[in-house]
């Protein structure tokens, strides 16, 4: 099967030829699919879908972040059909994102604490989906563009704060009630939200529960398919994986279904 490359790809094939030694990642001898890049016998590409989402993403990525197999922003991109990958500079930002940003078509917001807001800076806390239909008709609003600042927490702060173009978007922030809720649906973990996490989040607050559900999936298998590959210090359940990429499969079917319009 023929796995049609995105924006996440290209950009990894992009750093990869600035790079003059290979990336020194975990499992840096593993053979690796050259898409996903989890381990071969591990790999989930032929199970990848686009999903019917309304939103677009782009993802703004720190130096080497799109090199590392740990990533997870590149799970929205294999999902989400409008999805846009940029490397990060302090000096010379991309003139491709700065277009984007400008779009007439594209509403675009920053996905980042409130807290970090400057002075007159928009902050929207609460549902998107409740502020967009205050916009007028469907048909005159713009397609929501949501900016995920892809790095480490440290190196996610600096990007905001050394990025002017940034500083004027409204931010969509989410309450402490959304993240206690959204951390005990799925579970305790001993690790910060993954970027795809925060873009789970981001569909619910759109309305899209059926596509973030089934990112959620996606992400729940890229977890159990990575933690596969360190079967000598994790046990590897073959089943749970299998059971993920069936429930990512008619999750995508129910999604598709539900858009079918019935004419008497």
């Amino acid at each position: 099967m023929s796995i049609q490359s995105h924006a996440v790809h290209r950009l990894y094939e992009y750093r990869q030829s600035l790079s003059t030694k290979p990336y020194a990642s975990r499992g840096k001898n593993l053979v690796r699919c050259g898409r996903c890049l989890l381990e071969q016998s591990f790999c989930t590409c032929e199970h990848r879908r686009l999903l019917p989402s309304k939103a677009a993403f782009a993802l703004v990525m720190y130096d080497a972040e799109v090199l590392k197999p740990s990533n997870s922003g590149r799970l929205i991109a294999d999902l989400i059909p409008d999805t846009h990958a940029f490397l990060w500079s302090r000096t010379q930002p991309d003139p491709q994102l700065l277009a984007l940003l400008e779009n007439p078509n594209y509403q675009p917001y920053l996905v980042f604490p409130g807290e970090y807001a400057l002075p007159g800076q928009e902050v929207v806390t609460e549902a998107l989906s409740e502020v967009l239909a205050n916009q007028g008709e469907p048909e005159q609003a713009k397609r929501p563009l949501f900016i995920l600042l892809d790095g480490s927490w440290r190196e996610a702060v600096k990007m905001f704060r050394k990025s002017s173009y940034l500083h004027q978007l409204p931010m969509l922030s989410f309450s402490a009630e959304t993240l206690a809720r959204y951390q005990l649906r799925k579970g305790s973990r001993d690790f910060q939200m993954g970027t795809a996490e925060v873009a789970i989040l981001t569909l619910q607050s759109l309305g899209e529960e059926g596509c973030a559900d089934a990112l959620d999936t996606w992400f729940k298998l890229f977890i159990s398919s990575s933690l596969a590959t360190r079967s000598r210090l994790v046990k590897h359940k073959p089943e749970q994986i299998q059971l993920l990429k069936q429930q990512f499969a008619r999750q995508v079917t129910d999604l598709y279904s539900e858009q079918i319009t019935y004419h008497p």
